[in-house]
């Protein structure tokens, strides 16, 4: 095989891309990367995931030291905060990880083209080369890749300066004195969360009635209820009608939903947070045949496979949650496929976390899909209140819900709220893979003293019968 012929061509080196890749050439398939920028690991290493996770870590560190060290025995005159140097730890943490990748792109043996690349039709894909240049690549496999991309309002044009996107909230320079946050989103509360932490006033503003859209009801309202409390103010049945900046900051006109009166907020930065987009410029779709649906998504079969033959996709460019955790399964389980094996995801089972303090966490149906679609369940709640290691620790927010079947006992969804509901969520995630019932949970043991017990607990719940509440 030639230097440009490949068995996968994988546009996009994102969670998807990259695992993709790896997994293909693991699989013993030729395998070539096309990534635009010099550094791996797309939106999630580079401007998503990592960095924000980097923040909200040392974020909740520096609150504590403020507001929790003491009642712990540790005093802590004299705090400061350098934000130049979190700042430089978040970049640490991406280079080391970016690193990890390209790192693995050697050990697999897995070209990586710098460029962009564009689809020509089945088979074939050019690339722009970024150090000039272009170059042909034929491949028996095209994998779309290329992720999603921030989205605005209409009108209202993302500067980089009092408008930030997510990608602009985690460079700032200073600690603003008031940031708005358009959008109750994962993505706003966590930004909005970092900037409370430090010092900044912090408005969410939010069209529908609760944050967190798309996630349990009682979940939704009782994390409102403890962002307020952090002193985060929001206004939900908002929509935002208009941004006007000037060198000294910002002013963000929005109807109240109900009595659509008008109302204005000035601010010095502010952040857009009303979701992302699939990311799709220059790949030629159009002109190969590749169908998308009205949200510009590519549509796909079981099998990944575009309309086009030999051309794919996953992530966040087709139909699902626009989650890295998603994106990864969908590469391996296609380039599985791709070299004869079988590839499997489930999607009825993808957890989202959302990492404030407390973090959100859940897997499944919530409660209002389950009475829309007419099946009858029952439900068993534990509060970390009443959980000995939540207790110990200080860190009683929150609590677990598990709905079951009424008629099987199959869990159908778990909902959590707490300090660890993100690696909690597991064990949830894995029970609901194998069918388990709320019994089963109820059944397994828990080690003791920790947060898990609060998730047996909640099964116990199921059947009224809980021990510590």
């Amino acid at each position: 095989m030639s230097d440009e012929r490949f068995d996968v061509v994988v546009i996009g080196s994102g969670p998807g891309g990259y695992v993709a890749a790896i997994r293909a050439a693991q699989n013993g398939l030729k395998t070539a990367c096309v990534e635009v920028y010099k550094t791996l690991g797309g939106t999630c290493l580079n401007v998503g995931c990592i960095p924000s996770k980097a923040l909200l870590h040392t974020s909740e560190i520096y609150e504590a030291a403020q507001t929790e060290f003491p009642a712990f025995g540790i005093k802590t005159e004299g705090l400061q905060l350098d934000l130049q140097a979190m700042m430089a730890n978040k970049d640490k943490a991406v280079t080391e990880l970016t690193g990890g990748v390209a790192f693995l792109f050697k050990k697999n043996k897995i070209e990586h083209i710098v460029g962009k690349g564009s689809i020509n039709g089945p088979g074939s894909v050019s690339v722009a080369l970024a150090d000039g240049g272009s170059r042909t690549l034929e491949a028996k496999n095209i994998i779309i890749a290329t992720g999603s991309d921030v989205t605005s309002l209409p009108g209202i044009e993302i500067d980089g300066k009092r408008i930030v996107s997510s990608t602009g909230a985690l460079v700032l320079d200073k600690v603003p004195g008031h940031m708005v946050v358009i959008g109750g989103g994962a993505i706003g509360l966590e930004m909005g969360s970092v900037w409370l932490r430090l010092g900044s006033r912090v408005t969410v503003l939010e069209y529908l009635d609760a944050v967190l859209p798309g996630m349990d009801g009682e979940v939704r309202k009782s994390f409102g209820r403890m962002l307020k409390k952090q002193g985060m103010e929001i206004k939900t049945g908002a929509r935002v009608i208009g941004v006007k900046t000037t060198k000294a900051g910002a002013t963000v006109t929005y109807e109240t939903v109900q009595n659509e009166t008008a109302e204005s907020i000035k601010c010095d930065i502010v952040l857009m947070a009303v979701g992302r987009k699939p990311y799709t410029d220059g790949l030629g779709l159009e002109e190969v045949g590749i169908e998308v649906d009205e949200a510009g998504r590519i549509v796909v079969g079981d099998g990944f496979e575009t309309n086009v033959s030999g051309i794919y996709a996953i992530g966040d460019v087709i139909k699902g949650p626009m989650l890295a955790h998603k994106a990864e399964d969908e590469g391996i389980a296609l380039a599985d496929n791709l070299a004869g094996l079988t590839g499997y995801v489930n999607h009825d089972v993808i957890p989202s976390v959302v990492y404030t303090m407390p973090e959100v966490a859940a897997v499944g149906k919530t409660e209002e899909e389950l009475k829309e679609a007419g099946t009858a369940y029952n439900v068993g709640k534990f509060p970390f209140t009443a959980n000995s290691r939540a207790k110990t620790n200080r860190q009683t927010e929150g609590f677990v819900k598990i709905i079951a079947d009424a008629k099987t006992d199959k869990v159908l969804g778990v909902h959590m709220v707490g300090s660890d509901a993100g690696n909690m969520i597991a064990e949830a995630v894995l029970a609901m893979e194998f069918g388990a019932s709320a019994e089963d949970i109820a059944l397994t043991c828990h080690a003791h003293p920790t947060h898990t017990e609060a998730v047996k607990e909640a099964a116990m719940a199921v059947f009224a019968k809980p021990i510590h509440m």
